[in-house]
């Protein structure tokens, strides 16, 4: 048996998180073609890698099939109800770094604020005889957000790509999703609230609290936490 480590299976993210676990002297490496989700770990003894997609692993976490996992802790908190008390976080990686905000149209001069939103949302109810549409793929996050911040007569409609132009497509009157830069928001025409964001969400190493381990995965995994300084 093993310690399981489930990684990003491709792209950018899965770059970075090679090169982070590198640099703590443990080598990961994708074995046979890209259609292949195999790896190796060098440098510590009983660790498995496991290629994943990010939005898995948070499942595979919680479910106790893979004991550690790199993604993004917006995933966690979106994808795992009460996600405390199955995962722990590790450490952030310092990269994937994206902030979850809430975005409308700029020509709503006078929406900055939840409040403001709140305000618009009633009124575009009271006019069009249904609510405001809110596209995202973040259902959980955002619900919890704008119930705390007082938004009411909205309703969350499902955006799994492209959500920056569902205004402009008129299937939403505004958006909640991850940026980085703003630059696709601008390009939409859409204006972030002058509120703190949903969520700051960075690639994040996590441990499963619920995965089984014998007596000698238990010094594995002390061993490799020890490796990698977490």
């Amino acid at each position: 048996m093993s310690i399981k480590l489930g990684v990003p299976s491709k792209g950018r993210l899965m770059e970075k998180t090679f090169n982070w676990f590198g640099s703590h002297g443990v080598t990961l490496s994708r074995t046979g073609s890209d259609r292949e989700y195999a790896g190796a770990v060098d440098g510590i003894d009983g660790v498995e890698l496991v290629l994943l997609s990010a939005g898995e692993i948070p499942r595979e976490l919680a479910a106790g099939r893979i004991h550690l996992g790199v993604t993004g802790n917006d995933l966690i908190e979106e994808k795992l109800v009460q996600w405390d008390q199955k995962v722990a976080p590790l450490a952030g990686l310092g990269f994937g770094h994206a902030t979850l905000i809430v975005a409308v149209p700029q020509c709503w001069v006078d929406v900055d604020t939840l409040d403001d939103l709140d305000g618009a949302a009633a009124a575009f109810r009271a006019r069009h005889g249904f609510r405001m549409r809110i596209a995202t793929k973040y259902h959980r996050l955002v619900r919890d957000y704008l119930r705390r911040g007082g938004v009411a007569d909205y309703q969350l409609v499902d955006s799994q790509g492209a959500t920056e132009g569902t205004v402009k497509n008129l299937t939403a009157e505004a958006i909640a999703d991850i940026t980085s830069t703003g630059e696709t928001l601008r390009a939409n025409h859409l204006k972030i609230l002058e509120e703190p964001p949903v969520l700051e969400s960075q690639a994040t190493l996590f441990r499963s609290r619920v995965a089984q381990k014998t007596e000698a995965e238990r010094e594995t995994l002390r061993n490799l936490e020890r490796l990698l300084g977490v």
